[in-house]
């Protein structure tokens, strides 16, 4: 599959198969994902335990309607209080009030208008319609009325109330320790768990991000000719983060939004299951807009992900590109490019923030449905005396902390989509085959001696059109050989296949005697030393690009190569030396400074077999001498083989071969192809005409 037609490729919400994959990474971290699971276990009972404090607080201390007291005309050996020459005791299950029941009366404590009242008694079950104490006139008398009942109540004077209030002063002390114990708690729990969730969730990414560089290594170079680096960067770098979202904020913290539900309902069912009834009555509702949502959305974000990837894909190529932009002044038309696929990203973007401009008020609008038919409900109850306040409360509490887990679920199936498109894309490109295998039992081989046989090599780039075509040769050790021949004819092929960059469709290879296919890769490409024309150079320092993190190599070995190779005339002149950085490509340096420490770099490894294409193309004059007095120190002992289009540098060659439109045509020294007039002899009068 092309990889411009998988970019295309519809996305799904979630891949049973790439979500096993996905928790193969996973599996090793197990024990931290249980731990950080049972933390989030540990944080939701604490966070549904609030409301529930404050319903404690509420009902049992702050409110004082329905307050119960034992008053006695003498003091008794239990806690409690004198007012009005009478001893007060609160009755609660705290004290044992059984064996003083009998001289004791009973008295309610509640409040009305802000002012406190007790009647003697226990205030009845009242009618939807309440209750009202009015004052009587010309005295200090007040009655509380409810339909056919009429009960004598007396004013508590405020300096008065904190003594019927004490235990309830203690309690509320207490419990406002408690929650602030329990939010500290949960502070704690919350961040080991966030350090453990994302230390795992990192070290999986890093796992995945190792995986996918390692197997970039291995592919041939077919596969980066068909793919563009951009994308292949995207897929290491974005599409890993996307994971690593998907690894910890959905996959772990999907349970809190779990156990945040499930909670929620065990704890309103146990306060009141007819009050939970109401309060989920608008469930179905967030259900339906929850599924529409689901639809559009997908619709929506696999736009967004097209023109981002077309996006992508034009800078990727237009930046590399902008020398060639400026050189032609093409600014203006690339801007009117580039505003076309811009422009398809921001309508893409518009659409799917329609989709949640739509869907968020829509559930917040349920919430207020499901609210208003709470409180109208609920605070009916109250009123009637069926219900306390704190409950009512508690519930509010619970209904806004019930419909933060569906909201956070919608984000998380957003982040779903994402991370499902790229595991697609990062499995898809981590089960490409395009792999050159090592042989099953390789030959073992240390330093090759260089001889270079090919046996009618048939190849081709691309099925059926073919580069070379039935080519034979050999090469014996020591020998220097040149190849040459118009652009395209296939010099670059014979090296990239030597390398087994490539594979061959038809014929053999061998070096030493020995099939290519036989040698492992690694002991095969340690005896060939390549210096291309294009010197790619790290970012890093000369010496670094030397070596390339070789530690076997010392820094004493380093400029010994660098002076036998003539780099140590520029690189001595540099502010750091061998520590002067070089940036990108080495885009400070000149191509003759560049293809010195791409012979240094050669001789640091020690070749048997040693590759140069073009590797004097395009110098000056001045380095060109330096570069073939280092060419001579490199030759000498190893079998070389040099592609060419100037060929005053190639005269002294052992042997010329000619490549013509994939096909051997001319082989033989400087000399003796000049005498037979063919190819050759007409290459040099076009280059030297005049």
């Amino acid at each position: 599959m092309d990889q411009f037609e998988y970019d295309e490729i519809q996305e799904k919400a979630y891949d049973h198969v790439l979500m096993k994959r996905l928790l193969k990474y996973a599996r090793p971290y197990w024990l931290l994902i249980i731990l950080s699971i049972g933390l989030l276990l540990l944080m939701t009972a604490g966070d549904l335990a609030r409301p529930y404090i404050i319903r404690l607080a509420i009902d049992k201390h702050i409110n004082a309607n329905g307050r119960h007291y034992q008053v006695f005309d003498r003091k008794i050996d239990l806690e409690g209080f004198e007012y009005r020459d009478k001893y007060w005791v609160r009755d609660s299950s705290d004290q044992d009030l059984e064996s003083y029941k009998d001289e004791a009366t009973l008295y309610t404590l509640i409040q009305y208008q802000k002012k406190t009242f007790t009647i003697k008694g226990v205030l009845p079950e009242l009618d939807e319609d309440g209750y009202l104490i009015e004052h009587r006139p010309d005295s200090d008398t007040y009655v509380l009325l409810a339909s056919d009942i009429e009960m004598e109540a007396k004013l508590v004077p405020k300096e008065s109330v904190s003594l019927f209030r004490q235990e309830d002063t203690r309690g509320l002390i207490n419990l406002a320790i408690l929650a602030l114990a329990l939010a500290a708690f949960v502070f704690i729990l919350n961040f080991i768990q966030v350090m453990i969730l994302q230390y795992t969730g990192q070290k999986i990414i890093y796992d995945l991000r190792q995986d996918i560089f390692s197997h970039l290594q291995r592919l041939s170079l077919s596969f980066f000719d068909k793919n563009p680096i951009g994308r292949l960067v995207t897929r290491v770098t974005n599409d890993t983060e996307t994971l690593n979202e998907m690894y910890t904020s959905v996959l772990v913290n999907l349970f809190k939004d779990i156990f945040m539900l499930v909670g929620i309902v065990i704890v309103m069912l146990r306060i009141n299951s007819k009050l939970a009834l109401i309060s989920m009555a608008t469930l179905p509702i967030i259900i339906i807009v929850s599924i529409f949502f689901r639809i559009y959305a997908r619709k929506a974000y696999r736009l967004v992900r097209t023109q981002l990837s077309r996006i992508n894909s034009f800078l990727s190529e237009h930046i590399s590109g902008m020398r060639i932009i400026q050189i032609f002044n093409r600014e203006n038309s690339k801007n009117k490019e580039f505003d076309e696929a811009n422009t398809g990203y921001y309508r893409a973007t518009l659409q799917e923030m329609k989709v949640y401009a739509v869907f968020r008020p829509v559930t917040e609008f349920v919430f207020s449905m499901g609210l208003a038919l709470l409180i109208w409900l609920g605070g009916g109850q109250y009123i009637k005396g069926a219900l306390e306040f704190g409950i009512l409360y508690a519930f509010v509490n619970y209904m806004q902390m019930f419909f933060q887990p569906i909201n956070d679920l919608t984000e998380k199936y957003n982040i779903m989509q994402s991370a499902m498109a790229s595991a697609e894309k990062i499995f898809y490109l981590l089960d490409q085959d395009a792999l050159i295998p090592d042989a099953e039992n390789p030959v073992k081989v240390d330093r090759l001696q260089g001889k270079i046989s090919f046996e009618n090599v048939w190849f081709a780039y691309v099925e059926d059109e073919w580069v070379l075509k039935d080519i034979s040769f050999t090469i014996e050790p020591g020998e220097t050989v040149a190849f040459v021949g118009a652009t395209g004819a296939g010099k670059s092929s014979i090296i990239n296949l030597m390398s087994r960059f490539y594979e061959i469709q038809k014929g053999c290879i061998k070096i030493d005697g020995i099939p290519i296919d036989q040698i492992k890769k690694d002991d095969l490409r340690r005896n060939i030393g390549v210096v291309l024309q294009d010197v790619f150079l790290f970012t890093g320092d000369i010496e670094y690009n030397i070596r390339l993190n070789n530690e076997q190599i010392s820094s004493e070995r380093v400029k010994e190569i660098s002076s036998f190779v003539n780099a140590n005339k520029f690189i001595e002149k540099l502010p750091q030396g061998y520590k002067e950085k070089v940036m990108e490509r080495g885009s400070t340096l000149s191509a003759g400074q560049r293809q010195l420490l791409a012979f240094a770099r050669a001789l640091a490894f020690d070749p048997a077999i040693l590759v140069l294409d073009e590797a004097t193309a395009n110098i000056d004059t001045e380095t060109e001498a330096l570069i073939q007095d280092a060419l001579k120190k490199l030759v000498k002992g190893r079998t070389t083989i040099a592609i060419a289009h100037r060929l005053s540098t190639i005269q002294h060659a052992d042997k010329i071969i000619l490549l013509h439109k994939g096909r051997i045509r001319e082989v033989g020294s400087h000399q003796e192809l000049l005498a037979k007039k063919g190819l050759y002899h007409q290459l040099y009068q076009l280059q030297y005409k005049g």
